[in-house]
């Protein structure tokens, strides 16, 4: 009888490590940003041919509402693009862009935010494991779903404006002792990671739009241009050429 109690403790025993564990179980699940994979392209840039970037602009949306931006989230991006070692310097927003030169590219950083809890799902699944007080824990599945997107609007010292986009989205599936705030942080970061790889593969293959040779400064000279001057009732049209000094913003 000794043996037999033994026997059912040891039993219960791991049949509660068990459950504990796999009802603190949590994976991850990306989808790629693109179904065909690119060929790496790389590049080898002069130091002369660089040009800065200066960010002008960093708007955040989450789920179509309008969010103050993070400076850490503007740090990982600008990161990401510095490691393509594609520009001279990165000028992060508000930071003083003073003796730059004449070629500089404005950058326009856009990230769109879709988070989607599933709370009618996860409220459905936690009235089924508070029934069962809690033993069905272990065998729920839980969601959590995160997408982005994370646009790059590049405008050159020519005028020239090129967007780039990376979008991503990922799940992650857990249990209900697996849920923690750590959890949705890693599944952020891993969608970010996806959209920012995305993003500057593009960037990368249009190099040499951005290279200091690859378009003139703007001309700031004198044209001539046809003005046309309101005519009263009943006389001839007249027209002039008058010289008008027209700058180009860059």
């Amino acid at each position: 009888m000794t043996m037999n109690m033994l026997r059912w403790s040891v039993l219960s025993l791991a049949g509660f490590v068990l459950c504990g564990i796999t009802g603190c179980t949590r994976w991850i699940d990306v989808q790629p940003t693109s179904a065909d994979p690119k060929e790496t392209i790389s590049h080898s840039l002069p130091d002369d041919e660089r040009v800065p970037l200066v960010t002008n602009s960093f708007h955040l949306s989450r789920n179509g509402a309008s969010q103050y931006p993070s400076a850490d989230l503007e740090r990982r991006i600008l990161s990401s693009v510095q490691d393509t070692s594609l520009f001279s310097a990165l000028i992060p927003l508000g930071e003083k862009s003073d003796s730059l030169g004449e070629k500089v590219v404005s950058a326009r950083i856009t990230v769109d935010e879709t988070i989607e809890p599933h709370s009618w799902l996860s409220a459905f699944k936690g009235i089924l494991i508070g029934g069962s007080m809690f033993l069905l824990s272990p065998f729920i599945d839980l969601e959590y779903g995160y997408g982005a997107t994370v646009a790059l609007e590049l405008e050159r010292w020519d005028g020239h404006v090129t967007r780039y986009e990376g979008r991503s989205s990922g799940t992650v599936h857990y249990k209900l002792f697996g849920a923690t705030p750590i959890m949705i942080d890693e599944l952020k970061g891993h969608v970010t990671e996806a959209c920012l790889t995305d993003l500057t593969g593009q960037l990368v293959r249009d190099t040499k739009l951005y290279m200091a040779s690859s378009a003139p400064l703007p001309d700031t000279g004198i044209r001539t241009v046809t003005v046309k001057a309101k005519r009263p009732a009943g006389t001839q049209p007249t027209r002039s050429l008058v010289p008008v000094a027209t700058a180009t913003t860059p």
